[in-house]
């Protein structure tokens, strides 16, 4: 079985909270994006993960969310049977867009399948929310609202498909450490997602925000300016509306049409060589 699975992107941030644990409460827009990884799974003797692609630094044992996505779905249903995994990234680490998250969604999915373990997708998202806070939504994918640490999610109708180009301009960014940061930083400009499902609903991208908001994005520009210049870049290129993923460190804008995505990319690409055409999806992942 091969999967293309999906990154994502937050239309929207905002940390609404903290849990006594530590958890923050965040109230996200998020949507799938065709930036991809490939995921195979065959059935197998032992339980294995070979990573290719994305560095190669990438662990494939007990480090890597895939590898253990497999092992708890073991666990938890008693399953005795296992498999080979090769992943082939794409997707950047560390940049906001998931992706880590993603292959461990597709991961439990896919094994589910393989293994006959008929768990319903109730079941799937427990064991998901287990492994992060955007694996859940990475199991459903499309367009959501996600609230609590990310075990709240609602289903949300998508737009046509919109033509994006991703940039990660640097290096990737510490989650826990722009959490922490977060608290001491003065308020921004609220996020702004009715305007965004606003245009979703309308299926019009000129009627999106300049910049939809993300509570995090000023903290971490702060610790990597190189976001700030990327999210203006797009902009100057024509993109629709430019914002920073997650806690950073990539950065997304929204073009009109394909060609106008295309010609950015490419012009982008002279400044950093990763940035990448794609455009949003309604679906977490497409088996081929």
């Amino acid at each position: 079985m091969r999967l293309l699975v999906h990154a994502k992107i937050n239309w929207t941030l905002a940390v609404t909270g903290q849990r006594p644990d530590g958890y923050h409460l965040l109230d996200m827009l998020m949507q799938s994006i065709t930036l991809s990884d490939t995921l195979t799974v065959d059935p197998a003797e032992t339980l294995s993960l070979r990573v290719s692609g994305g560095g190669s630094d990438l662990p494939s044992d007990e480090r890597n969310l895939v590898f253990r996505a497999a092992r708890l779905l073991q666990e938890e249903t008693g399953c005795v049977r296992s498999a080979a995994i090769h992943l082939e990234k794409r997707i950047p680490s560390q940049a906001g867009l998931g992706g880590g998250s993603a292959d461990a969604a597709a991961a439990l999915w896919a094994l589910n399948r393989l293994w006959e373990l008929s768990l319903p997708d109730s079941a799937l998202e427990a064991l998901a929310l287990r492994l992060g806070a955007d694996v859940p939504f990475c199991l459903r994918g499309g367009l959501c609202r996600v609230g609590g640490i990310g075990e709240k999610l609602t289903s949300l109708s998508c737009a046509p498909r919109w033509p994006l180009v991703v940039v990660r301009p640097c290096a990737g960014l510490s989650t826990a450490e722009i959490f922490r940061a977060w608290h001491a930083a003065p308020p921004g400009p609220p996020p702004q997602p009715e305007a965004v499902l606003a245009a979703c609903r309308a299926g019009d991208a000129s009627l999106l925000p300049a910049h939809p908001g993300n509570d995090l994005e000023a903290v971490s520009i702060a610790r990597q300016p190189e976001i700030l210049a990327a999210c203006e870049a797009l902009r100057e290129a024509g993109a629709l509306c430019s914002q920073m993923s997650g806690s950073g460190s990539a950065v997304f804008g929204v073009f009109p049409d394909r060609a106008s995505a295309g010609a950015a990319c490419r012009r982008l690409q002279a400044r950093w060589p990763g940035a990448a055409a794609c455009e949003t999806s309604a679906v977490p992942w497409e088996e081929f």
